[in-house]
């Protein structure tokens, strides 16, 4: 069995409550990771532990708290009071964890979905995401990342353009990528509000709902955007239902570019919302 999972944010014990509730087997079933694995939850070091130990059998894509952890592993970004990786940082594995975070995925294409933590801009297609994103992974595995990350926050470039190069192409992807909420039909980003769909700016919209959206024939899977929570279309899953913030883990279970099947557990934290 194949399964998509939202957003962890460091909630171990929810993810052992729903992989039991699966029956999930390592030798058997693959899960699919869609990012945010860690911070503000209870349990960030057990879960990269426990995401590691799997091995093949889970993919996991990098979200926006993921590459906040790296960066301030680098020293380039400091932690904020509401952040949960001291443990990590602190840990005696540490070297291991993040070598092992920096070899993970920003997108990819498995049991026909293309899955993603945060969106995709309309001018994108499959092939080309997918080339993206491998740009970011290749950074991210090489010697260049503490230079990136030093330089990679910021909401500029705010529309895409093929002639975009160096720092520029490469954070505007990752905005895309991990932090894509709205924007406008001409691809122009919003980073502004981060409540529900309902909640556009003038112009904007959500990045699924852009008419003409080039990945609209690709079923595409996302997290990250917990005031959406869940939303089951036909090529289209949003799987971030704010377990941190006291709502549900989610699963969909998959099949050739088809959901199947949703499991849900709760998740008993308190935090409250935000990115």
């Amino acid at each position: 069995m194949n399964y998509l999972i939202g957003d962890l944010q460091g909630c171990c014990d929810a993810l052992e409550r729903l992989l039991q509730k699966i029956d999930f087997s390592p030798s058997r079933d693959r899960i699919y990771l869609l990012g945010d694995l860690v911070n503000r939850g209870p349990a960030s070091l057990l879960t990269l532990r426990r995401l590691q130990g799997l091995g093949a059998a889970a993919t996991c894509l990098l979200g926006n708290h993921d590459l906040h952890l790296l960066a301030a592993a680098q020293g380039t970004r400091k932690p904020s009071r509401s952040d949960t990786l001291h443990e990590i940082l602190e840990a005696p594995d540490r070297a291991a964890l993040l070598e092992w975070l920096r070899q993970q995925r920003m997108a990819c294409f498995e049991q026909g979905w293309l899955m993603v933590h945060a969106g995709v801009v309309p001018q994108w297609d499959l092939a080309q995401t997918l080339a993206l994103a491998g740009e970011v992974e290749a950074l991210l595995r090489g010697p260049e990342l503490p230079e990136f990350l030093a330089q990679m926050y910021g909401n500029e470039p705010a529309r895409w353009d093929a002639g975009l190069a160096g720092v520029a192409r490469l954070r505007f992807v990752v905005n895309v990528l991990t932090r894509l909420r709205f924007c406008a039909a001409d691809g122009t980003l919003d980073f502004k509000t981060k409540d529900g769909a309902g909640s556009a700016p003038p112009g904007f919209m959500p990045w699924f709902d852009v008419p003409g959206r080039r990945s609209a024939d690709t079923p595409i899977a996302f997290g990250h955007w917990s005031t959406l929570g869940l939303l089951q279309r036909p090529g289209l899953l949003a799987l971030d239902t704010g377990c941190v913030w006291g709502g549900s883990l989610s699963a969909a279970r998959v099949e050739n570019g088809h959901a199947l099947e949703l499991i849900q557990v709760p998740c008993a934290q308190s935090q409250k919302p935000g990115e």
